[in-house]
């Protein structure tokens, strides 16, 4: 069969990401999305062809996870533009800062080399762009959020739905969980159908970023929030795991937490340096999370080793399929491994027209 001549603009290279790399995090959140281009109109498919995804009735299963969706404004454009199942990004319990830039800089890097090379100009062909993504989960305070989160929801299309992506901040004398579920309560009050808890971001202090890897704390504080957050659905994000016994115990123990559904993978953490060997990010900051191409081979084998647990164990979870979608092609690699829904950040971000591709070959 051929493939059908796409009638939407190329992107990349040539035209700038979405998100401005050069820009902090919250100009970009005060002033972007930054794109230009035309909002294609999308045929939809017809209703008895949506899919099921924790009780709600989605167009595709194509979405953004945590990361590029900054405010209700990003939400818009991301529904605008085809994606059905919408993150927004990870909050806090109350304001906190962004990392310094550079925040996101282009690299070279194998799949499971130690450490990753600054590049100044990214590889010209779109599914071997790699990036590394090092914010430290900020989070504006909660009077903006409560009323920002709103505004997201009712930007939605029939057919799309948005998750509310939080984590739990260590301050000194508080209790790390208790944050986690005071993050968790104000994302459901503020509206979120889907809260998804954050076990896994690379960039923050350990105790906050490797929570996924160890399965008692997955089951005691995934049952926490699964308990306080019900019926709404609670969805745990996760990075790669060191081996398949591992991954078996945190999905047993997630579903035995009433956990709905299990997201990954996150990005890789890897030191980040530059052409002379010193730290790119900064003397403080050695380490950065890897996104883009080169964790997609790693991300389908999470989706594929989960999805057969999953079957085998019964034990009911959803998977959630992200890393290194940035071809239309992509997204159906991670369904066939067996992802109910397959998101992309980092494609998104430099092809904002990547789900009107997958749309434009899919929709009949």
């Amino acid at each position: 069969m051929t493939a059908k001549k796409s009638k939407l603009p190329l992107w990349y290279p040539d035209e700038p990401p979405i998100y401005d790399i050069h820009k902090t995090y919250m100009d970009n959140l005060k002033h972007g999305p930054f794109f230009k281009g035309e909002i294609p109109q999308r045929k939809m498919p017809p209703k008895a062809k949506w899919h099921d995804f924790l009780g709600h009735k989605i167009a595709s299963p194509l979405g953004v996870p945590a990361g590029p969706l900054l405010s209700a404004n990003w939400i818009e454009l991301a529904s605008l533009l085809g994606f059905d199942v919408l993150t927004y990004k990870t909050i806090r319990s109350d304001e906190h800062p962004a990392h310094p830039l550079p925040n996101m800089i282009f690299v070279n890097t194998k799949e499971n080399a130690p450490e990753a090379t600054e590049t100044k100009y990214p590889d010209p062909d779109i599914s071997k762009l790699s990036v590394t993504n090092s914010f430290g989960m900020p989070s504006k305070d909660p009077e903006f959020l409560f009323e920002d989160i709103a505004k997201a929801n009712a930007c939605l299309k029939p057919g799309q739905v948005m998750i509310v992506s939080i984590a739990g901040t260590n301050r000194a004398g508080e209790d790390y969980f208790e944050d986690f579920l005071r993050a968790a309560l104000f994302a459901k009050e503020a509206g979120a159908k889907i809260v998804e808890a954050n076990f896994s971001c690379p960039n923050v202090h350990r105790s906050e970023g490797s929570i996924y890897l160890n399965p008692e704390t997955v089951y005691t504080l995934g049952k926490k929030l699964a308990s306080a957050l019900h019926p709404t659905p609670l969805v745990i994000k996760v990075g790669a795991f060191p081996n398949a016994l591992l991954l078996k115990e945190v999905l047993q123990h997630a579903a035995k937490a009433g956990i709905a559904a299990v997201c990954g993978i996150n990005t890789l953490s890897k030191k980040i340096v530059d052409t002379s060997g010193n730290p790119a990010l900064g003397e403080k900051r050695a380490v950065g999370g890897i996104c883009g191409g080169v964790i997609r081979n790693i991300a389908l084998d999470f989706v594929e080793n989960a999805s057969k647990i999953n079957a085998e164990e019964k034990l009911g979870l959803c998977i959630m399929g992200v890393g290194g979608i940035t071809l239309p092609e992509h997204f159906d690699l991670f369904i066939k491994r067996g992802a109910s829904v397959a998101l992309t950040a980092t494609g998104m971000m430099w092809d904002p027209y990547l789900a009107m591709r997958y749309h434009e070959e899919h929709t009949c």
